[in-house]
């Protein structure tokens, strides 16, 4: 049984002008995912957002 979910996403050569929203969409996708959304009584999910 699945428990728990932890998705990395990696932007590479991101400018910086762009970095915030980039950040900002981040903290709030999952809650506006539809996938997320259907799963996240069940499975607790997180996630990360690195630049490279």
């Amino acid at each position: 049984m699945i428990k728990k979910i932890h998705v990395r996403y990696t932007l590479r050569d991101c400018p910086n002008d762009k970095r915030e929203a980039a950040e900002r969409s981040h903290s709030f996708h999952a809650s506006r995912c539809p996938v997320a959304k259907s799963i996240e009584k069940a499975i607790e999910i997180s996630t990360d957002l690195t630049f490279e």
